[in-house]
């Protein structure tokens, strides 16, 4: 008996140093501040995600703001096209909880005018402000405001009379054209992004960068398309680069709502273990399932959506990463259940609860939302 004992515990340790050799090993980047957020170093990788309102409707954008932060958004980047969205930044700033960064292009006065309102970051593109004395204005504004730039290379905004042809190599060339001149400027709160619409050209890019500088990068799939084709493409893209240790904040660039953005960009962290939550696993059902399972993960996932992600006794839990399995038969059902903080092992017409492995107790089918959602909110 003894023996069966240390080889199970040999087995368990085994397992746990093989989980560990499967831990993501992560680029270590510069740190640079944006307001109360660090990116880089050891830092948490971070979301963010950009407004869709008019700048300038200062109601509005805060109100939408407020609402990206509510579901997990950690920085939030407006649109500045010109001197009347410039002058609105302050008052949205005193409004808001989280770093606001000011998208800048063409004219180096709205960057001057968005650092005196108090942002947290720039977003510029020396590409299209070529001027040498304006961008050194702006970078001096910006050391003396401790105010980091992100110097963003996109596949559409790459200089195609220097650079013709949209490569990795190309993307990476233009981006250290720029940085050289705020390096020159003795300046390096810098955060880098490369991103492109297509997949493996973004993931080379910035594997190609990682090996040139130490900045940290903002990552994602530019134009990624509509809601349900882009989560794909910015689940692939960004998943791989993250995989990769290669990441310091992200943006899922989604047609649609930025909601929806920060909750995708949310679940990727999620995946790869790289941000604590609640996990909802199920299976796909198949000619076994005896109980409308899809419907009842449905009701699950809506109820769950409408935890807050702050200020709760079970979002601030000692147990997140939280996993919860919803299961149908009784093939991988009890398993799974059983490997879960939570979970539900369905069978004809009835279930079972567990609870940390054991079972507690017997539901009916009409029975399995409420009494699931019970046992997660009193964890």
């Amino acid at each position: 008996m003894v023996e069966g004992k240390e080889q199970a515990n040999h087995g368990e340790h085994r397992g746990r140093r093989e989980l560990n050799q499967c831990k993501m090993k992560r680029r270590i980047a510069k740190e640079v501040k944006v307001g109360n957020i660090t990116i880089g170093g050891d830092a948490p990788v971070s979301i963010q995600s950009m407004t869709k309102t008019d700048t300038c409707d200062v109601e509005a954008t805060v109100t939408q703001i407020k609402e990206l932060e509510a579901v997990g958004c950690e920085l939030i980047r407006v649109a500045v096209p010109d001197i009347q969205a410039a002058k609105k930044l302050g008052e949205i700033v005193r409004q808001i909880s989280i770093p606001l960064i000011a998208d800048i292009h063409f004219d180096y006065r709205l960057a001057l005018m968005a650092i005196k309102q108090g942002v947290s970051k720039l977003r510029i593109n020396p590409g299209n402000i070529r001027k040498r004395e304006q961008v050194k204005e702006v970078v001096q504004a910006a050391k003396e405001r401790k105010v980091p730039i992100r110097i963003g290379v996109n596949a559409g905004s790459l200089d195609r009379k220097k650079y013709q042809e949209l490569t990795p190599a190309n993307l990476v060339a233009s981006a250290l054209d720029h940085i050289k001149v705020l390096e020159d400027l003795d300046f390096t709160d810098i955060i880098i992004s490369l991103k492109a619409s297509d997949i493996p050209i973004t993931i080379e890019s910035y594997r190609l960068m990682a090996t040139k500088v130490d900045y940290p990068f903002h990552i994602g799939i530019t134009e990624a398309g509509p809601p349900k084709r882009g989560s794909i493409k910015s689940a692939v893209g960004i998943g791989s680069l993250l995989a990769l240790g290669i990441g310091d904040t992200l943006r899922v660039s989604l047609t649609g709502d930025p909601v929806e953005e920060v909750k995708v960009g949310c679940e990727i962290l999620k995946a790869l273990g790289l941000r604590p939550g609640l996990d909802l696993i199920s299976c796909p059902t198949c000619g076994r399932c005896k109980v409308n399972l899809i419907e009842i993960v449905e009701q699950i996932e809506e109820e769950i959506s409408r935890f807050p992600l702050r200020g709760t006794r079970f979002c601030g839990s000692s147990h997140l990463p939280f996993k919860v399995a919803v299961m149908g038969c009784v093939v991988n059902g009890p398993g799974e259940a059983k490997e879960a903080d939570i979970g539900l092992a369905a069978g004809d017409g009835v279930g079972l609860i567990f609870r940390k492995g054991e079972i507690i107790k017997k539901v009916k089918e009409k029975e399995m939302v409420e009494a699931l959602i019970k046992e997660i909110k009193d964890e």
